[in-house]
């Protein structure tokens, strides 16, 4: 004899679809890039096109969280393992004030770079520099 509840088919909700990936829209602006730029800037914006639009294209959430992750660990181990954390953290937020600099004012690039001086103060104090 056959199960009733073989022959019922799957609730709408619990059949099995494929995710589909909902992508944000970049941003509106009027241009990607520094105009006039030339040099060494050129070229760091250019090379960061790509990476720019894959974080935009992740979760919110993702960048912050690890980032926090990072910093709590960098602050929470007080050894070499301490400062190998805090790097990529430098490496990201040195990455943005660069990208942009030419859109702050001054008080917006005072605190980039107090931001960075206490980032690179507190990887040199796990590397056991003080």
């Amino acid at each position: 004899m056959a199960d009733k509840h073989s022959e019922r088919p799957a609730h709408p909700l619990a059949q099995h679809r494929p995710q589909q990936r909902r992508q944000r829209p970049l941003p509106p602006g009027e241009q990607f890039f520094t105009p006039g730029a030339t040099g060494l800037r050129q070229k760091v914006e250019r090379r960061s096109a790509a990476p720019l639009v894959f974080l935009f294209q992740l979760p919110r959430w993702i960048a912050p969280v690890a980032l926090v992750v990072l910093l709590l660990t960098g602050f929470a181990v007080a050894s070499f393992w301490g400062g190998l954390a805090v790097l990529p953290v430098i490496g990201f937020v040195g990455w943005l004030a660069y990208m942009s600099w030419p859109s702050l004012g001054a008080k917006g690039r005072i605190l980039r770079v107090a931001l960075l001086t206490f980032l690179i103060l507190l990887a040199a104090d796990r590397f056991g520099a003080f």
